[in-house]
């Protein structure tokens, strides 16, 4: 029997409910769904992302709205435009047998004047931003007489990203008769204050604890140095046999690195961010939730509204500003009964924030050692044997028809050397990369290479950034004797960077390294200087990817060559000190530039955001 029956759903959502395979309800559905469905009083329900509550609060929404009547009769508040979009497509799903009933999503990066169109013609739920809506509603586009329920979903959220006097202008519309049901992952003051002066008398629901995340989520800490964490990033990636998670980021700038960087390294990444257009936004996501990439970087608001169930981990690259966000990244591994796992990385200055997410979680972080070259290595190796031992040799394939000959050229070869030149073969580019890779715990209170001010000892200054060694097949050489120029079909516009052009030529280069001069981002495409020798198979290769789902085609720009370095008159190559800019990159970053720039980005938002709620 499907328990979904017992709430009195009419037939027509029963049907709908059975089709998308709902059969037990969540916790939160159980205890929401019969409360909105037969109660009169305003509900605050305290869950976490990914437990149901869209249907918690969709189902009743749609049960009790009256098809006949064209009046807008609900409305649905979010944060972002991409949990919007979500909200209104998984209503449209749980209705899809009651076609009567009209669902409009309201949101910014979209035609205002399409949006005041439908509105005007009718719309029984409403499901918007609280920037687009208060647009509407200033310019007389929405009518709320008839409004029955509001739902504020993920309630915190909007509040974090200083949306509080867009909801109060809002929620000042709605009829004092109109219920009033809150969903939130924590309850932060401003929170309160809102269900204190917008609702009457509410019934409070919590899923968990107050301020708790999932049971099934497992929380490790990292302790490395500023500098260290993008390669101690990569070593607990390369570690891990299945990794399919988010990597947070503070700002948009960390976030575009971290992903450039992860990309010309040859991962499976891709990032999102507020800086890239709605359209490029889409395109990551989709590809995200299908597997296309495994590997996504992104902000806190740019990954609102991302639904995806199967996620293994999530990586606090950055911890973030306000303790309660943490929260809200972790809660999205561990989702419809899976194991999860929610990594941070910080340094030792950021003890004291490990312990107020401690408190509000009411879990402890397990301290783990960020793994050795050698510990990543055997890892690695032993994911690879793991597939050989699973592949399954099929008759097909008539392998037997070459073992004779196999057998004959490999007769001379002993057991042992022959899988050692096996393991070579595939594995030799790893072992060099990880090669005297140097230790990058942290020692808390006795590490010779940290002092009190989180500075490296003299000692450790100068060596050699694991990120710089081992894994590229280029070089950047701006006197590299004869260079060749090539010219690319994508550029600024299409989300290129250095980093994600390195990563390409890097992708497509099979033979031996290749000597990088100058590079050229233009809006549309880009130039960039080989070495003479291998441009025409690097031409042929690049001609055969895609970048982002655009078809790459790369053809010689000029036909000729340089010997000294320098261009032509009238060339828009970027000057040999493109790349001393990105050594110097490398050396700020190395001495914590990008860790004072994300806390003065950090306490410029704080204060931002107090002087929101104050206002």
């Amino acid at each position: 029997m499907n328990k979904f029956e017992e709430f009195g759903l009419s037939p027509e959502l029963m049907k709908g409910v059975v089709e998308l395979g709902f059969i037990t309800p969540t916790p939160v559905q159980a205890k929401v769904i019969p409360m909105l469905i037969k109660g009169a009083r305003d509900v605050v329900a305290l869950a976490q992302t990914g437990t149901g509550k869209t249907a918690a609060f969709g189902l009743p929404l749609l049960q009790l709205t009256d098809a006949k009547n064209p009046a807008t009769q609900a409305l649905v508040l979010c944060p972002t435009r991409e949990l919007c979009m979500q909200i209104s497509k998984d209503l449209a799903d749980y209705g899809r047998f009651a076609p009567h009933l009209k669902i409009l999503a309201v949101y910014g990066g979209s035609s205002i004047r399409d949006q005041l169109h439908s509105l005007h013609r009718g719309v029984h739920i409403i499901v918007a931003t609280p920037g687009r809506m208060k647009d509407l509603l200033n310019r007389g586009g929405a009518n709320f007489a008839a409004i029955q329920r509001v739902v504020l979903d993920e309630a915190d959220e909007m509040l974090n990203m200083g949306f509080q006097e867009e909801l109060e202008s809002i929620l000042k519309e709605v009829p004092d008769s109109a219920r009033t049901l809150l969903f939130s992952a924590t309850m932060p003051k401003q929170v309160a204050s809102i269900a204190r002066q917008y609702m009457n008398d509410p019934e409070e629901i919590i899923i968990g604890q107050r301020n708790a995340i999932a049971e099934n989520v497992t929380h490790e800490c990292y302790t490395v140095h500023a500098h260290d964490r993008y390669p101690a990033l990569k070593r607990i990636i390369d570690c891990l046999p299945v990794f399919y998670g988010i990597i947070f980021c503070r700002t948009r700038l960390e976030t575009q690195e971290v992903a450039s960087q992860l990309m010309a390294d040859g991962y499976s990444s891709d990032a999102l961010h507020g800086d890239m257009t709605q359209d490029q936004r889409d395109r990551v996501m989709n590809n995200f939730r299908k597997g296309n990439f495994k590997i996504l970087v992104a902000t806190d608001v740019a990954a609102r509204g991302l639904d995806v169930d199967d996620l293994t981990h999530i990586i606090n690259y950055d911890l973030p500003g306000d303790p309660d966000v943490y929260t809200h990244r972790s809660g999205r591994t561990g989702r419809a009964g899976k194991t999860g796992i929610s990594i941070v990385l910080v340094h030792m200055r950021e003890a004291y924030k490990l312990r107020t997410i401690e408190r509000i979680i009411n879990k402890k972080f397990e301290h783990k050692k960020v793994p050795t070259g050698r510990q990543v290595c055997e890892a690695r190796l032993l994911v690879m044997l793991e597939k050989i031992k699973k592949i399954d040799i099929n008759e097909t394939v008539k392998i037997g028809l070459y073992l004779p000959k196999i057998n004959e050229i490999l007769a001379d070869i002993p057991r042992d050397e022959l899988i050692k030149r096996f393991i070579l073969s595939e594995f030799s580019t790893f072992l060099d990369y990880y090669k005297d890779a140097p230790d990058l715990n942290v020692n808390v209170g006795h590490d010779q290479r940290d002092d009190r001010h989180g500075r490296r000892d003299r000692h450790d200054r100068g060596g050699q950034r694991e990120g710089d060694r081992g894994r590229h097949r280029f070089s950047l050489d701006a006197s590299a004797g004869p260079m060749y120029k090539l010219k690319i079909n994508v550029g600024r516009a299409n989300g290129v960077t250095v980093p994600a052009l390195i990563g390409l030529v890097n992708r497509a280069t099979h033979g031996p390294m290749i000597k990088l001069g100058r590079i050229s981002l233009m809006d549309q495409f880009s130039v960039f200087e080989i070495a003479g020798g291998g441009e025409h198979d690097l031409m042929r290769n690049l001609s055969k990817m895609n970048f982002k789902d655009r078809q790459l085609n790369c053809v010689s720009d000029t036909g000729g060559s340089r010997g000294t370095g320098h261009s032509g008159a009238g060339s828009h190559d970027t000057p040999p000190r493109h790349h001393e800019k990105r050594e110097n990159h490398a050396h700020h970053e190395k001495h914590g530039h990008h860790e004072k720039h994300g806390h003065a980005e950090h306490f410029k938002k704080k204060k931002l955001f107090h002087e929101l709620i104050k206002n």
